[in-house]
């Protein structure tokens, strides 16, 4: 997170997931994250390509904040695994661009992320479909805004 801190603009949050990866971008000041949908391309190649693609059309030059998928006993298991494994992918995918050359990526713990995500839907009665389409951004998007929280916390 202290990368984060020496950078200024928008900032991309993402819920790596293999099906479906959820996005959300926060503003400019960094206090407010915004859900902006989910993309389902297939594989990490392909999603990270796409990613860059959004890095760029959001004018994101913040940083970006990736989910890590914690055990709840605090150890990381094959998802963690994985998440890194595509964090990798799409640093090497940016530093290939001059656009997005030295963006800083930052894991974040997302344990509660998606048992927060599934309460308010619960909450607000969302189900079926509609429910699969806003799960993952509705996770990217309070990872994001945990992330800032603690970005402002941390700046005081």
């Amino acid at each position: 997170m202290q990368r984060l801190l020496q950078t200024k603009g928008k900032i991309l949050g993402i819920d790596f997931g293999d099906k479906r990866t959820g996005l959300a971008v926060s503003d400019v000041t960094r206090f407010l994250a915004s859900g902006i949908g989910q993309i389902s391309v297939g594989g990490m190649q392909k999603t990270a390509a796409r990613i860059s693609e959004i890095v760029i059309e959001q004018n994101v030059k913040g940083g970006i904040v990736i989910g890590l998928p914690v055990n709840m006993n605090g150890s990381l298991g094959p998802r963690a695994e994985h998440a890194q494994k595509f964090a990798s992918i799409l640093g090497e995918l940016l530093e290939k661009d001059e656009r997005t050359k030295g963006l800083p990526i930052v894991m974040v713990d997302e344990r509660m992320s998606t048992m927060v995500a599934a309460r308010y839907l619960n909450e607000t009665d969302t189900r079926g479909q509609k429910r699969k389409g806003v799960i993952d951004t509705l996770s990217a998007q309070i990872i994001l805004q945990d992330a800032l929280d603690t970005l402002k916390n941390m700046a005081k």
